[in-house]
């Protein structure tokens, strides 16, 4: 039975921790579902990771669509959340609707949204029109690029208060939960202890509620980024191309395919076969 928005909610302050990960298509979410996953999200650094874009700027909701139904086919378990991309919601209500209501009746359980205060009013109207929305604060990767780059979030007193007012307001729209990125430990404790809702951090210590990484980055599936904040779990990349490597090379030798791998006709059928093409190759010559 698929994990619900008030299941996510019950997780607040519990010892066990909500356990979430970015995923982007059919055969990882089914893996992140026989793995216990409470939470996929199909997050819009799809666009990075699939796509190869320098930002999450670029993508599409047709785009997100897709990584999206990937995502759906697979899980079975798993509360999905769709990132909604840049450019999606920043222009009003209107447009956000019409944007989230696709996610939904795709088959997402949830969207989220970036920004704090300012997004707070579109939160409310979208949760009260029964859609769940989560938040996300702190490095914001839809918009920290334009104006100051990947920096840690909260370590002045000064932008501490302002993140932790934008969760006071997320919860107050209705978010059924925030993620933290890239926040000072201090700070993410803090907004943690002050919300009624749960938080899921990313490279924001181990106060919040929850935790949640790309899956490509917790396999290792890339030997040049290895962000601070992640752990990694497997190193995939050297696995994968050690792999493939092998596979290279037996299929140059004609080590592979070897018997093992190969279907073969019953021996009357061949002969009938070797019979036909005898009889064919004979009337060829006799044209000629």
């Amino acid at each position: 039975m698929r994990i619900s928005i008030n299941d996510i909610r019950q997780k607040k302050n519990k010892a066990e921790k909500i356990a979430a990960v970015t995923a982007y298509d059919y055969s990882t979410a089914k893996i992140c579902d026989v793995s216990g996953i409470d939470v996929i999200l199909v997050g819009d650094s799809a666009g990075m990771v699939m796509l190869g874009y320098n930002s999450t700027i670029p993508v599409t909701v047709d785009e997100m669509m897709v990584f999206c139904k990937g995502v759906i086919n697979g899980s079975k378990n798993a509360l999905i959340v769709a990132d909604m991309p840049f450019g999606s919601y920043q222009s009003g209500l209107p447009l956000a609707f019409l944007n989230a209501i696709k996610f939904v009746k795709l088959g997402c359980n949830a969207i989220k949204i970036e920004g704090g205060a300012e997004v707070a009013p579109l939160v409310q109207s979208l949760a009260k029109k029964g859609i769940p929305v989560m938040g996300h604060i702190g490095l914001k990767p839809q918009t920290s690029p334009l104006w100051e780059g990947y920096k840690v979030q909260g370590k002045t007193c000064e932008t501490a208060i302002g993140l932790f007012n934008d969760a006071l307001e997320l919860e107050k729209a209705g978010a059924f939960s925030i993620v933290l990125e890239m926040v000072t430990d201090e700070t993410a404790e803090k907004i943690s202890q002050g919300v009624s809702i749960p938080t899921i951090g990313i490279g924001s210590g181990n106060k919040c509620d929850g935790q949640v990484l790309v899956l490509h980055d917790l396999l290792g599936l890339y030997d040049d980024i290895r962000p601070k904040f992640v752990k990694r779990y497997a190193e995939s990349h050297s696995l994968f191309s050690t792999a493939l490597k092998n596979y290279v090379n037996d299929v140059r030798s004609g080590d592979f395919p070897n018997t093992g791998h190969t279907s073969y006709m019953a021996r009357d059928e061949l002969q009938k076969f070797e019979d036909y093409i005898c009889a064919l190759n004979n009337k060829r010559k006799e044209n000629t």
